[in-house]
């Protein structure tokens, strides 16, 4: 792909990825978390299927089972835990948690796909889960928040595996419909039954939904899984961390929040990681291999 188009591409991503945390909080005032996220991706999965109709859907009972369990964990197990995570704490930090992903995906890659990583990329998710540990202030606080921010990045780096390894199955409109309408679903249903559901219809509230539903959700995730099928999901997931940084950003611009300096000292850390993660790839070939060896067995 060129590289031009895939940079402009990955800043559109993430860039609703990272401003959704700040829309997703503002939505809070009307809203309760998980019904909020499920009208968010029920209402985004079904605008989206209605388009994809006409395209090669899944042929069978295993391919419709893999979809609903990449819905399950990128949209319902992601989003859910992102929305209860902001109710404890600030937008920029359930970015920066969630946004561990990439570190994540390394470890996953090797054990999974058979992806070969020098010792320098390792370094570098060492040096990011340090840049964790000094956003969250130099200690583990273990309030809800926090587990949840960890949990949507566990949750995120598992399907972004299944992903790479599914993905080229499906038609990449048809995925990202059904895996957020079938996530969708499923936070609606919990938000009925696990919280006490919150519902305030005004202008606001709407323009909240279909922001999120359209911008931060259709065109968002299909970009998002376009950019995976065209290389290496711990390379590609290693820009994933200019979404914390739009995350902090729009926090700052749309809710005034204070970041403290530890927070950007765990930033820098991070996003250091994530460069070596990125930048001293192992030998093309090697991967390339690793990579059709992994696609072989899927």
């Amino acid at each position: 792909m060129n590289r031009l188009w895939f940079g402009m591409l990955v800043v559109v991503t993430t860039s609703l990825m990272g401003s959704s945390f700040a829309v997703g909080k503002i939505g809070l005032a009307y809203f309760s978390p998980l019904l909020l996220v499920g009208l968010r991706f029920t209402l985004a999965g079904l605008l989206l299927a209605l388009w994809v109709r006409k395209k090669p859907l899944p042929r069978s009972g295993r391919e419709w089972g893999q979809l609903g369990l990449i819905g399950f964990l990128q949209t319902a197990a992601v989003m859910g835990c992102i929305f209860l995570s902001l109710r404890t704490i600030t937008a920029g930090e359930s970015s920066i948690l969630t946004f561990l992903n990439p570190l994540l995906v390394v470890i996953w890659g090797t054990l999974f796909l058979r992806v070969t990583y020098r010792l320098s990329q390792w370094l570098g998710v060492l040096i990011g889960l340090c840049g964790v540990f000094i956003t969250l202030g130099f200690h583990l606080q273990w309030e809800s928040g926090t587990l949840f921010g960890l949990g949507s990045a566990l949750a995120w780096s598992i399907a972004t595996i299944l992903v790479k390894r599914w993905g080229v199955r499906f038609n990449v409109w048809v995925m990202t419909a059904y895996q957020m309408l079938f996530g969708g679903l499923l936070l609606l249903l919990m938000g009925v039954t696990l919280e006490t559901p919150k519902l305030i219809v005004t202008t606001a509230s709407l323009l909240i939904v279909l922001w999120l539903a359209i911008m931060a959700s259709i065109v968002q995730f299909a970009t998002w899984f376009y950019l995976l099928s065209q290389g290496d999901p711990g390379r590609t997931s290693a820009f994933l961390f200019l979404a914390p940084f739009f995350g902090v950003l729009s926090g700052w611009v749309l809710l005034g929040e204070v970041v403290m300096w530890h927070v950007y000292a765990g930033g820098l850390l991070i996003f250091a990681g994530i460069f070596l993660v990125n930048w001293t790839f192992g030998p093309q070939k090697q991967l390339l291999a690793s990579s059709h060896a992994a696609k072989a067995k899927a």
